[in-house]
Parts: structure tokens; sequence; C-alpha cells
């Protein structure tokens, strides 16, 4: 049964080990929050959290970081929080009730300044596990915080993330090949690169996990943030991701549509052409970059709907059938 309107945006984070708090001072390194908001009982709430590097991420900080969470709603019934400073990337998981034998990897957005984890994290996770599919949502680190690994930091923790549910696929009871991506904006441009960068050696080997593919059956980057070409880009992104000043060279390998090599999944494109903050434009171009490699892609091209729709902002108009677009078109590719 479809969750009303106040369900579908209500929920917590506590399973996942956030809260919504005031910033701490910089370079302070504090564990993630253990506490949320009281909500009202009976939504779907993560089962478990499995961190993507229990022995420590591949990488070094030019600085220490807090994990931090902005609650930017007043709603007592609507969270939107934003996370950033995160160095303990983890996946929280929903599961269904009836699982359906198939996982999807969610990416939220966040222009890389921050992970917007309830709209298009959370909510979405619970629109999946109501159909059956099992839900990861990503806590990915961002690019900008002083990695090491620069604008591979998201990719890395994103193929760890689907090694890992792979590697796991028995204890959530889902077809280890039937694992699929799903992003938005910034997490659409991180789901495009894994679709596109899915065999890249961005980290080494830590474990068992790591044998096996990073391929995603299938990619739905939804008002994704594409190219870096700065006519088109979105300019917080680039700036984040590459830097103030990149060469045409690093503009060019993380823009996935100048990078789709011929064995990129089947993806699903979703774009509203009145966004005034991604124009759809980045998805005209990934999916020209697509059919030109002659690999399958639908897309879908609203006149309404402007940026960061998700669920919750898409009710009412003609863009809110979007996931059921998604799940039809899943079927015809074999999964789901």
């Amino acid at each position: 049964m479809d969750f009303d309107r106040r369900t579908l945006i209500a929920g917590s984070l506590a399973a996942a080990g956030l809260a919504a708090r005031a910033p701490s001072p910089a370079n302070a390194q504090t564990p993630p929050p253990a506490a949320s908001k009281a909500l009202p009982p009976g939504l779907p709430q993560p089962t478990e959290t499995i961190d993507l590097w229990p022995k420590g991420v591949p990488a070094r900080l030019k600085a220490s970081l807090t994990e931090t969470v902005d609650e930017r709603s007043t709603d007592a019934l609507v969270t939107d929080r934003a996370v950033y400073g995160i160095t303990r990337p983890r996946m929280a998981v929903f599961r269904p009730d009836r699982p359906n034998g198939a996982a999807v990897m969610i990416t939220p957005g966040g222009g890389y300044r921050w992970i917007v984890v309830d709209k298009e994290g959370y909510e979405i996770a619970r629109w999946l596990t109501a159909r059956g599919f099992t839900a990861f949502v990503l806590f990915y680190r961002l690019p900008g915080e002083g990695w090491s690994s620069g604008p591979d930091t998201s990719l890395a923790d994103a193929q760890r993330a689907m090694r890992l549910i792979r590697h796991r696929a028995k204890d959530f009871a889902i077809d280890p090949e039937r694992v699929a991506a799903m992003g938005f904006s910034a997490g659409g441009h991180l789901c495009a690169d894994l679709g596109a960068r899915f065999a890249a050696k961005v980290y080494e080997p830590v474990d068992a996990a790591d044998a096996l593919s990073a391929k995603p059956f299938c990619a739905a980057p939804i008002y994704p943030v594409v190219s870096m070409e700065p006519a088109i880009a979105h300019a917080g992104s680039r700036n984040l991701l590459l830097g103030p000043s990149p060469t045409a060279e690093l503009e060019a390998a993380h823009s996935p549509d100048r990078v789709v090599p011929a064995d990129a999944p089947p993806h699903f494109l979703v774009h509203a052409e009145d966004d005034d903050v991604v124009p759809a434009e980045n998805s005209v171009r990934l999916r020209a970059a697509l059919k030109a490699r002659k690999v399958p892609v639908e897309a879908h091209f609203f006149a309404n709907g402007g940026h960061g729709f998700g669920l919750r902002r898409a009710i009412g108009k003609p863009v809110e059938i979007w996931p059921e677009m998604w799940r039809a078109w899943a079927r015809t590719v074999g999964f789901g």
C-alpha cells in the first residue's frame, strides 16, 4: 500500500546513527551522533548500518572533520537533513517485508556540499521497500572536504558499496547480480560516474568483497549533474569535485557522458526542462552518449518539475509518475 503524503515525507535517521544538531567546532573529531527528533511511529526504518571501510578509509584528510547534520525543516512531521563531514562512509539498509530478490543502492544529492538523506534517500528507500526492493542509502564522503583521493573520493565509496552489497547478498535474500544504482542531482552524477567508471581502479582492494564487480545491473540518474563543462555544469558541484581551475582533461574525465564505455549498464533518465539548477542538457548529453555506444537508455523530460523534486515535491505534478515509470522500465531490462 502506498504511503500518504505525511507518512511518505516523515522519518527518522536514528538507525543510521544520525541526529539533527548544531555544527561542531572545526577540526573536532567525534563519532556520528546517535539520536533523532521524535517522530510518529510505524514508518519503516533502517534495519542496520554497514560500514564501508571497517579498517579505515583508503585516503588521507588534510584536516580532521566532524560529521554534522543540519535539520532544515521546521515541520515536526517532515525531516529534511543535510549531512556533511562524513568520515565513516556507510550504508543504511532498508529491508522489505517480502524481498523480491533485487536491491537498489541510492546516492542522495546535495551538490557535493552535503548529502540530503531524507528527501533523496530515506523517502526513496521506503517507496522501494514497499514494492519488495531491498534499499541501501549510501552516506558517501564528499570530494571537496580535503580527501587525498580528490575527485574519485565519492566514486571509491560507491564502488565499495556495490561490492559489499553483492558480498553480503545472502544476508539480504537478494540476487548478487540484481543490484541497481539510483542517484539524484550530484548523487545522480555519482550514479552516472559509477555507471561509466565501475571498473576504474580508484582504491586498492582491502578484502574478498573487492574481487566482485562494482557494475550496477542498471542505473537511474535522476535530474543528474553530468557534464563538467562550465556552460552547462552545476557550478557548485564542479568546484567541489574538481577545484576552481580544472584542466580540460580533468573536466572530461569526470563528465560521465565523455567516458561511457560500450559495456555500460542500461540507464533510465528523468529531468524537468524547467530545472534552473542543473540544466536538462546534462541528461540530454548523457542520453546521446549512451545511444552512441549502443547502451540501452530510456529518458523522460517533463515540462515542469524544477530541480530536486524527489517524491515530495513531485506530488500533484505530471512528474510524480516517474518512480512508477522507472519500475515499469526496470522490468523491461530484467530487473525488479
